[in-house]
């Protein structure tokens, strides 16, 4: 058998959390390749029908990341998108998810080597966890196992 993997899904603005990945990958910055990223044009898009679908497709973990407090190339999104997921989270735990599988990030375009800690965090953090409970019936590879 093999060890779990986790898939992680990163929803990143493109002004800031998306700019420090990039950052983390020019600087060649070690972390896992667990992480799927998902450029938006703000945190505050990542609205709970999307992140849900996340976990419906396959995510063992999500983070949403966005510019610093105060910082948001459009004023109020990352805001909107931090009191989101702490209500998302609050569901998940209504429904017997972890809460722990969804976090928010807030992130300057100059923090590369932050962005791969968060990675390798949220790794760790999912690897713990174990696999979703939404994907039984799926291989190891995460695709659908076929009957």
């Amino acid at each position: 058998m093999t060890a779990f993997e986790p898939k992680i899904v990163a929803f990143c603005c493109y002004y800031c959390a998306y700019a420090a990945a990039d950052l983390a990958g020019s600087m060649r910055l070690a972390y896992p390749p667990n992480i799927r990223l998902v450029e938006m044009p703000c945190s505050g898009k990542a609205d709970a029908r999307v992140i849900l679908k996340a976990f419906e497709e396959g995510a063992d973990g999500v983070y949403v990341a966005g510019c610093l407090e105060g910082d948001c190339h459009f004023l109020k999104g990352n805001l909107r998108a931090k009191k989101r997921v702490a209500a998302l989270k609050k569901r998940l735990a209504e429904i017997g998810l972890e809460p722990e599988r969804l976090e928010m990030f807030n992130l300057s375009g100059s923090m590369g080597p932050r962005f791969a800690e968060i990675a390798r965090e949220m790794t760790e953090r999912i690897r713990a966890l174990g696999p979703s409970p939404l994907n039984r019936g799926r291989s190891p590879a995460g695709t659908a196992q076929e009957g």
